[in-house]
């Protein structure tokens, strides 16, 4: 089994392992595919990838989008923006992660994008996330778990997770520090520190049951596989069955 590597590497070395990762996720891309595209730094590589193809009309895409800057983005690249509607399913969606523990339970949502991107994910029939390998841990719980809470209840959300030991952080907007950090929808994001979380459906279930919380963080049995780029190879976790590397592995998109 291959193990999980404590990451000391440089931030270009991570961003090279971003792009590999993203690279691999391309291979399953096929013509006439309506895709998800996911939001944060990985998953914009592979967006550029796609558009790129796009533009050498060696690809015929649709797609829809997890945040609103990424849908302006891909229209920018030139990519067909398609939104939601009943009876359509998302062949593939490709996004990144915060943290991907070894059964691909996920923490989201650092980017603040987390609702759509699990109504993206639920909506899919394969969702595949990529990611370099300082992402990939024993345990979820190093960072935090974002949830989106409407602004009327944000004070008592924050007191219901202080009192579940939840250390709550309500997030500011970088560019204007003494105002709340919005969501697409013009929601908050309070960000909790539950330390290791040894039981992620148990805690899951709790957040939902708290009046205001819209969505959490934790991404659990919706990944198909996560692609991690590990130096030059790219592993692939898959539920149930062991790490590969990627040339080894029986990963089918059907």
């Amino acid at each position: 089994m291959l193990a999980i590597v404590s990451s000391s590497k440089t931030s270009e070395q991570l961003e090279k392992e971003k792009q590999a990762a993203a690279l691999a996720a391309f291979r399953y891309v096929r013509n006439d595919m309506l895709l998800g595209l996911g939001s944060g730094s990985t998953a914009t590589y592979f967006l550029e990838l796609m558009a790129a193809a796009v533009r050498r009309a060696e690809l015929r895409i649709e797609a829809v989008a997890s945040s609103l800057h990424i849908e302006a983005k891909a229209k920018e690249l030139g990519i067909r923006i398609c939104e939601p509607q009943r009876g359509v399913r998302v062949d593939l969606t490709i996004d990144g992660a915060d943290e991907i523990a070894p059964d691909l339970s996920l923490i989201k949502g650092a980017g603040g994008a987390l609702l759509r991107e699990k109504i993206l994910a639920r909506a899919s029939r394969h969702f595949v996330v990529i990611a370099d390998s300082s992402k990939r841990v024993a345990q979820l719980g190093r960072r935090r778990v974002p949830l989106e809470v409407t602004p009327f209840a944000t004070p008592w959300v924050v007191d219901e997770i202080g009192e579940l030991g939840g250390n709550p952080l309500w997030r500011m907007d970088q560019l204007r520090p003494d105002r709340p950090f919005l969501t697409d929808q013009q929601n908050y994001v309070v960000d909790c520190d539950f330390g290791l979380i040894a039981d992620p459906r148990g805690l899951a279930i709790r957040l939902k049951e708290i009046s205001g919380v819209v969505e959490h963080g934790l991404f659990l049995g919706l990944a198909h596989a996560a692609l991690i780029a590990e130096g030059k190879e790219i592993v692939v976790l898959r539920p149930l069955k062991p790490p590969a590397p990627l040339g080894q592995s029986d990963l089918v998109l059907d």
